[in-house]
């Protein structure tokens, strides 16, 4: 699928100055759309929405499908009459790094409050409208969602324990552990269900008023899914596990010049076959729960869809894994088959073959070309704009990058350096700007800038350094920031580089 020319700012929502310590759906949100609408950009990008389990990366989820509660706004529920304004003060505020462990503890319970309130109102004439979309979400989402709240309420229930530790009745589902849980525990799961409910609520009106300001929101999918997740516990036949419920292979990555031991992800596998026989009806789900989540999907580790690094799951590294091919063709096309027009972005970054890049042209997938990749040597010109083609996507950098300026201060080599001054000269403003330029003016359709490049933040502000096993994910936007005489310098080079055209089919939109 082609995209027109435009561009973006990638900031996830967990990094919002919202209130309560953590970026979330609320009034932060919106005033973030304003900035994009003043800036002329068409594209919000963000991480996955799912909640988050060990490390709280939103690429180690709990659940493929659910969105994490703690994007919930409190301050929405309390305008819905959900909870009471007193009970949300004395809440983290809006500024400062996210302090994960304190959020949890004091937001979660707040959810609960609210979400049993809104149960045990349900004769008020008031919550009508929204208890009849309630019963309507319940039943259009029923495929994921109750085991979701019942992988959470055992999840609660054995002291955050993985669900292949559970009592074996129910870490093999069996049908009267599962029938005593509804009969316990039912207000329990439906609170699970509100607080999704809820997400959709909140998430359903924020693209709402995207769209009016003519912003549309690019999702990421995630290619594997976390062992301890709803997803592997519902649909265990679909990976590869053994009699006892353990991996038998997992993900990673080969060694290379980065790593002499490869990275062992530890995703369980898919087993491909399985989900072929089955007309890849999961896949079908998911990304139909995507579609209906995000206008354009970017699609995490493209290259594992053609062949992926198979790991004996006993390894500590990957150096013993193997490439073995995937159904990427057959997948798509059955994509295709059952939702249409696929508005996946390719994420083919990394060692990257024929093959792969024969799946991506097949579907007219456009790919990825990060900008700090492109300067150490002449191999790596293919991520510099004169190398691109019109159906690309090209950052300044991504969420595992170092910022622009991070990068340019503590990463970059002196080949770098010399190669970033030959080919855009830094003057008295620095490096960050002349590389945004060099991104804004290629021929790539989409040009996306980390927020963090646009406010020229250092290390400080990076996302994630993937090879840190912690204090990853915590970076929030300062407070103020983004003042208007920003948004008109982002502007000004968005209209001279034509990146600020509505396409007729927006406009027709947000009429």
């Amino acid at each position: 699928m082609s995209f027109d020319r435009s561009s973006g700012l990638l900031l996830h929502i967990t990094s919002l100055p919202s209130y309560g310590g953590i970026g979330d759906l609320g009034p932060a949100a919106y005033d973030f759309a304003d900035f994009l609408a003043a800036a002329k950009q068409r594209l919000w990008q963000v991480l996955p929405l799912s909640p988050t389990g060990y490390g709280n990366s939103p690429y180690a989820a709990l659940s493929a499908f659910a969105g994490n509660p703690l994007l919930v706004s409190l301050e929405k529920l309390s305008d819905w009459g959900w909870i009471d304004g007193e009970r949300i003060a004395g809440l983290p505020g809006r500024s400062g790094n996210i302090r994960f462990d304190e959020v949890v503890e004091k937001k979660m319970p707040l959810l609960v409050e609210a979400a049993r309130n809104f149960l045990h109102r349900n004769q008020e004439p008031e919550l009508a409208e929204q208890w009849a979309r309630f019963d309507g979400y319940c039943k259009m989402n029923a495929t994921w969602l109750n085991d979701y709240a019942r992988y959470n309420v055992l999840r609660r229930k054995f002291s955050g324990a993985g669900w292949n530790e559970w009592p074996k009745e129910y870490a093999y589902r069996e049908a009267e552990a599962l029938a005593l849980l509804e009969k316990e525990h039912g207000e329990d799961l439906a609170v699970e269900q509100v607080i999704q409910f809820a997400f959709d609520e909140q998430w359903t009106a924020l693209r709402e008023y995207c769209v009016e300001r003519d912003i549309r929101f690019i999702g990421d999918v995630a290619i594997f899914v976390n062992y301890d997740s709803a997803d592997v516990w519902t649909h265990r036949n679909l990976f590869d596990l053994s009699e006892d419920l353990s991996p038998i292979r997992v993900s990673g990555v080969p060694p290379d010049y980065f790593s002499e031991t490869g990275q062992r992800w530890g995703n369980p596998l898919y087993r491909w076959d399985v989900l072929e026989v089955h007309k890849f009806d999961w896949w079908v789900d998911r990304i139909r729960r995507a579609r209906s989540l995000y206008d354009v999907i970017r699609l995490d580790h493209f290259r594992g869809f053609e062949a992926f690094w198979s790991i004996p799951a006993e390894d500590d590294t990957a150096v013993n894994g193997e490439w073995v091919k995937a159904p990427g063709t057959a997948l798509f096309s059955r994509l295709q088959e059952a939702l249409g027009e696929l508005p996946f972005i390719a994420e083919d970054l990394g060692l990257i073959t024929p093959e792969v890049d024969a799946l991506r042209e097949q579907f007219h997938l456009p790919g990825m070309r990060i900008l700090q990749f492109g300067f150490s040597s002449r191999g790596a010109h293919n991520y510099l704009p004169h190398r691109y083609e019109k159906n690309t996507v090209v950052d300044t950098g991504t969420h595992d990058n170092d910022t622009t300026r991070g990068w340019w201060e503590h990463g970059a080599t002196k080949v770098e350096k010399a190669d970033v001054k030959g080919y855009r000269k830094p003057g008295h403003e620095g490096v960050v700007w002349p590389l945004i330029r060099a991104a804004a003016t290629s021929v790539a359709d989409i040009c996306l800038f980390p927020l963090q490049d646009i406010l020229e933040l250092g290390s400080d502000a990076r996302m994630n350094v993937p090879s840190r096993s912690g204090d990853n994910w915590g970076w929030r936007c300062p407070e103020g920031v983004l003042a208007p005489e920003l948004a008109k310098k982002l502007a000004a080079l968005t209209e001279v580089t034509d990146r600020d055209v509505v396409p007729v089919d927006t406009e027709v939109a947000a009429s």
